[in-house]
């Protein structure tokens, strides 16, 4: 029997171990089976290359609950180890034989890749276990059974114990603190999040299986049979070419991924990058709400097919947090620290790979099959429009494919529409003013009106409009926005024009005080507009500009801006007849509702009249009537 002390630079590394080398201690169980498939993977790469000619047989890693022993046990039928190994790889804590491995096997590595790259994955079992037990034989011929133990402390021992099959059994013995992991259900909880697609088998517990057997008389009867229970998919749809996939091989990964979602992707970009880095890969195309409460935990990140986190924000652009996926690289570090990675120079350039590849297939898309990519603009413009406004390099890209879409269902690009308006909307600043309504079917009147002038409307109807056309005003050239009830249609394109008043400058401020007296609303400023004697005797308009800022405030989380009442303009038609006739003298209680009455219909048009004052003004119609 050997005894010895693990050589560490610090007595109390076992208390570091337990409190801060993962932040969840769940993790043991990843590292545990990583390490039992990099034990395999380097036995596979040996008998490649003809080092070791034994039998392979059955490869599978196993994982054993015994909830009375209160131990967990993960075996693999690996490469195991000597004494000699024993002593290095596992009392040096921090001796990495991944490292080792890589360094002497390089090329036949990349047919089997190896997780480890750190070597303390191993003591992450402290983290969880009083004590741990490892039993190993290695795949060398004349090879002796050893036995290492420890209870979380300097000490360990180490000692030869018979063992049949080649390989490691690692067993903990779980903490008092930490029995939750003694539930089967936990068990399989972590494995399915960390071990859903390694590339070797997995099992845990067994399956039962009905089926028809003859008896010795030739009769069929039903025999129930266990199976052990595979948990994994050791060839996920990210791993092979894309050569190799159909679209229905996609869409049954897609499933697999989100076994809760019943909407199928609109389409999928795969990656597959060997140079300046490693990086394989599926991102979905969901459909995106419109209200923009999406999850951001749908892409999950990968390292050689062993799960890293699904929280990759600050790691991929934000933009593409609305993408569903996998993305997988050895050159991301199997770290669950997301400062960590946000702040690895390898994450940062495959972030802006994958921002590259997106912006490549969109534009591929959208000039092989214009019309497929028309059909799908509703569902996926919430993403391109974040996109451009979010990430730089994406902005210009995106400038040759993203569209605009108008009230008629047509789509351009933003030279096309320019050109298909410029000539009836270029205002007297020479700017080709860009009409549009957020709300179609609140703001019919004011588009209808607009129409009506022989003009153009677009629909930008997403929560992030008003950045977005902000954005689009700063990069387009001699462009800008209106919404179509931020002024009456006559002055939604100012030109030099202006039509003559028929009310004298007394009259209005005569007038003016009676409007405001029966407006009785302190967010509503009233102006007298020369207009056609065609259109309404009273408009509500709300100012482009501080409405686009208030929604713009209200959306980045500036409270105190978004939280400010509505303001809105009260525009009198001062040509109108009805307006006219408010200045003759008569009954001043009739005059004072034919006044409510036309502001009522104002705020109707607008949507905003609703319960007391509708109930009012249904009333009062009825009563002008008779």
């Amino acid at each position: 029997m050997q005894k010895g002390k693990i050589n560490v630079q610090t007595e109390n590394i076992f208390p570091i171990i337990k409190k801060f080398l993962y932040s969840d201690h769940e993790i043991f169980l990843r590292e545990l089976i990583s390490n039992a498939v990099d034990a395999t993977q380097k036995l596979r790469t040996l008998a490649s290359k003809g080092e070791f000619k034994g039998e392979l047989g059955d490869l599978r890693i196993e994982v054993k609950v015994d909830k009375d022993a209160k131990t967990i046990t993960v075996s693999d039928k690996g490469i195991g180890m000597t004494a000699e190994e024993v002593d290095k790889y596992i009392n040096q804590i921090a001796f990495s034989s991944a490292e080792e491995w890589i360094s002497k096997y390089k090329n036949e590595s990349e047919a089997n890749p190896i997780i480890g790259h750190f070597g303390l994955g191993f003591y992450s079992s402290f983290m969880v276990a009083s004590k741990v037990e490892l039993h190993t034989k290695s795949y060398k011929k004349n090879s002796k059974g050893m036995q290492w133990s420890c209870v979380g402390t300097p000490e360990f021992t180490l000692n030869e114990k018979p063992k049949k099959a080649r390989g490691t059994d690692v067993v903990l013995h779980i903490a008092d603190d930490s029995t939750e992991f003694l539930e089967d259900h936990r068990i399989l909880e972590l494995l399915k999040k960390y071990a859903k697609f390694l590339p070797v088998e997995i099992i845990f517990g067994t399956d039962k299986e009905t089926r028809k057997e003859k008896d010795e008389k030739g009769e069929e009867k039903d025999v129930t049979v266990e199976k052990p229970r595979v948990i994994n998919n050791t060839r996920p749809a990210w791993t092979q070419k894309p050569s190799e996939l159909t679209d229905d091989d996609y869409k049954k990964f897609y499933r697999e991924l989100y076994p809760l979602t019943f909407e199928e992707p609109l389409f999928n970009i795969h990656l597959n990058v060997d140079y300046p880095f490693t990086l394989t890969g599926i991102l979905y195309f969901p459909k995106v709400k419109q209200n923009f409460e999406v999850q951001r935990d749908k892409i999950q990140l990968y390292c050689n097919q062993v799960f890293v986190t699904d929280s990759v924000e600050g790691i991929v652009p934000d933009f593409l947090t609305l993408l569903h996926g996998v993305i997988d690289s050895p050159d991301i570090p199997l770290n669950v620290s997301r400062s960590f990675l946000q702040s690895d120079s390898n994450v940062k350039k495959i972030s802006g790979h994958i921002t590259k590849k997106v912006a490549d297939k969109l534009e591929e898309l959208f000039k092989n099959n214009r019309e497929d990519f028309e059909s799908k603009w509703d569902d996926i413009k919430i993403f391109i429009e974040y996109g451009m406004i979010s990430d730089d390099k994406f902005r210009e890209r995106a400038k040759k494919f993203c569209l605009l879409k108008n009230t008629e269902g047509k789509y351009f690009t933003f030279d096309e529409y320019g050109n298909h308006i410029k000539d009836r909307q270029t205002d007297k600043d020479k700017k080709i003013v860009h009409l549009y309504t957020s709300n179609q079917e609140e703001q019919h009147a004011f588009i209808e009106a607009a129409k009506g002038k022989g003009y153009d409307v677009l629909i930008l109807d997403t929560p992030i409009d008003s950045h977005f056309v902000n954005m689009l005003e700063t990069e387009l050239e001699n462009v800008s926005f209106t919404r179509v009830d931020a002024e009456v249609v006559d002055k939604l394109i100012k030109t030099e024009d202006a039509l003559p008043s028929k009310l004298s400058d007394e009259q209005k401020e005569k007038l003016k005080p009676v409007i405001e007296k029966n407006l009785g609303n302190s967010n509503f400023q009233v102006s007298f507009e020369n207009l056609s004697e065609s259109e309404p005797p009273m408009v509500i308009t709300q100012p482009e500009f501080m409405r686009r800022m208030k929604d713009m405030s209200a959306l980045g989380g500036m409270s105190y801006m978004g939280n400010l009442p509505d303001s809105y303009m009260l525009v009198v038609n001062g040509n109108h007849k009805l307006v006219g006739n408010l200045l003759e003298e008569g009954d001043e209680d009739l005059r004072d509702r034919q006044i409510k009455q036309i502001i009522d219909l104002a705020m109707l048009a607008k949507n905003l009249l609703k319960g007391e004052k509708l109930t009012r003004f249904v009333q009062r119609s009825v009563e002008l009537m008779g």
